[in-house]
């Protein structure tokens, strides 16, 4: 939250901003095709450590410098840092003892927590400074890299002697994991970016368009926590049921957008499907393949997630240019609602 505020100040412009962030995501993006194959050749907590190197580096230089090059630099080692820290951490949990959803979803849980508490603290610090609050944020970064050395270090994963032909996402399982990227990253484009711009049509209060957007936030931690206590023949009916919620939800938000109570029940129930969409989708993704090419699939699931949180919000701003905002949103809610229809073939294929 710090650093777009940072580059304000500096006197850069809303824009600029803008195309900063993106090359963010881009950078995000182009880091995940990669790491199913890097994975072969380091092992995955290799890439949690960097991860916190370069988050450390993306908060130190813009906090010791407001050049350009600094807030590029800074953007693209956060883009690298967010693919290197979800894929190498969810692959190291996965490889664990505990069951695949189980271990997501304490990972999903622990980040939820730190993306509620982090603008926070980044808030607060930053009223007096933000140059000061991207210190905080380059030291809680440093602080990451020792915890992720003492990870167990588990041996990089090979080319399974019989590999399923074709491309590992258009596989049963595996589509409808990716979908469910694809669903996540368009509501967590839109709750940052239309669905305040809806509220704010509506003519609610900044304090009411932060506590609504909050309470999507908490719904999503509530159910990235809930999901990790299924039972194996829960998964798929979990899955349809947060594909549903999160669609719909997300479609009711700009309709809604001026009664505060029932947009709060409508952010609630898309957070609640897009955070049971977080935690089911990778997991039954990575059930439907050999446990060496597990790694492959959790870059895959996140590189659909990267592209759609980079393309939801530019594809809604599309249509605002020709139509309502709500329109914009439902258009969204279609896609957050769209892995529902892999759930007869991900049924099948869990039943044979």
């Amino acid at each position: 939250m710090a650093l777009p505020l940072l580059v304000l100040q500096a006197g850069y412009s809303g824009p600029q901003v803008g195309l900063l962030v993106a090359v963010s995501a881009l950078a995000q993006m182009t880091a995940r095709l990669f790491m199913g194959a890097w994975m072969r050749l380091l092992p995955d907590k290799s890439f949690v450590v960097a991860a916190g190197a370069l988050l450390c580096v993306s908060c130190l230089l813009p906090a010791l410098s407001t050049a350009i090059a600094s807030f590029v630099v800074a953007h693209l080692a956060q883009g690298v840092a967010r693919a290197f820290f979800w894929t190498g951490s969810q692959t190291h949990v996965i490889r664990g003892d505990v069951p695949v959803v189980r271990g997501l979803a304490r990972i999903n849980l622990a980040s939820a927590a730190g993306l509620l508490l982090g603008p926070v603290v980044a808030g607060w610090v930053g009223e007096r400074s933000l140059a000061a609050a991207l210190l905080l944020g380059a030291l809680l970064a440093a602080g990451a890299v020792l915890p992720a050395m003492l990870l167990d270090r588990l041996p990089p994963f090979v080319v399974p002697e019989q590999r399923v032909p074709g491309r590992i996402w258009q596989r049963a399982g595996v589509d409808a994991g990716c979908w469910a990227g694809v669903a996540g990253g368009a509501w967590r484009g839109l709750l940052g970016s239309f669905v305040p711009v809806a509220l704010q049509g509506a003519r609610q209060s900044s304090t009411t368009i932060g506590i609504l957007v909050s309470m999507a936030n908490v719904a999503q931690l509530v159910a990235s926590g809930a999901v990790g206590r299924l039972r194996p023949e829960a998964m798929v009916p979990a899955f349809a049921i947060g594909s549903l919620a999160c669609g719909l939800g997300t479609a009711a938000v700009g309709f809604l957008a001026g009664e505060p109570v029932l947009c709060a029940v409508a952010l609630a129930v898309s957070g609640l499907g897009a955070g049971t969409l977080q935690t089911v989708g990778p997991a039954v993704a990575t059930e439907a393949v050999d446990p060496q090419e597990r790694g492959e699939v959790i870059a895959a699931t996140g590189t659909f997630r990267a592209a759609a949180l980079l393309v939801a919000p530019l594809g809604a701003a599309a249509v605002a240019l020709v139509a309502p905002v709500s329109v914009a949103l439902v258009l969204g809610g279609l896609v957050a609602g769209a892995p529902v229809l892999f759930t007869r073939r991900l049924r099948r294929h869990v039943h044979s």
